[in-house]
């Protein structure tokens, strides 16, 4: 699954935030990484609990007093925790809460593979959120594209129209 964790994430993100200056492109990434580990010898770190919170301390600690870089690299974290809710990871509760419930994790705490016909309706899925977002942020066109693709950013009109801060 790659759409799935792609578009949800994205979406998700736009929605529950609203904010056209968090970098988009973080939080796909952070909602796409674990699917690297399970190519590589299946599920770890990065489908537990622990490593989300990790990267979390360690973008806020090494962020401090640089506003604009914590906001950038908040998308991480934020990703790595969408993927853990969007994959059901936390289903896996030895896997989840590792190292907390022990350290070890062998073979028989794997994952079973989800049916081939649940993996291709939850792409359909995904494919049909993705093309929602295009839709609804106006990503068809090329400067708001463009926006996303190299900042990271929504356009603020986009996301609901320009509103004064309050404060």
């Amino acid at each position: 699954m790659f759409f799935w964790f792609l578009a949800l994430s994205f979406v998700l993100v736009a929605l529950v935030f609203d904010s056209p200056a968090l970098d988009y492109r973080m939080v796909m990434l952070g909602s796409v990484l674990p699917v690297v580990e399970l190519l590589a010898d299946g599920p770890w770190a990065l489908h537990t609990l622990l490593a989300p919170l990790v990267v979390l301390v360690m973008v806020m600690l090494v962020t401090r007093g640089r506003r604009l870089v914590r906001r950038r690299w908040l998308g991480l974290p934020i990703g790595l925790f969408l993927y853990l809710v969007l994959d059901g990871a936390w289903l896996r509760t030895e896997l989840f809460w590792w190292p907390v419930l022990g350290v070890r994790v062998d073979g028989g705490d794997l994952p079973d593979f989800k049916p081939a016909a649940l993996l291709i309706a939850l792409e359909l899925i995904g494919v049909a959120a993705g093309a929602w977002a295009v839709r609804r942020y106006g990503l068809a066109d090329r400067e708001r594209l463009r926006l996303l693709c190299t900042q990271g950013r929504l356009d603020r009109v986009q996301m609901g129209g320009a509103r004064p801060r309050q404060r």
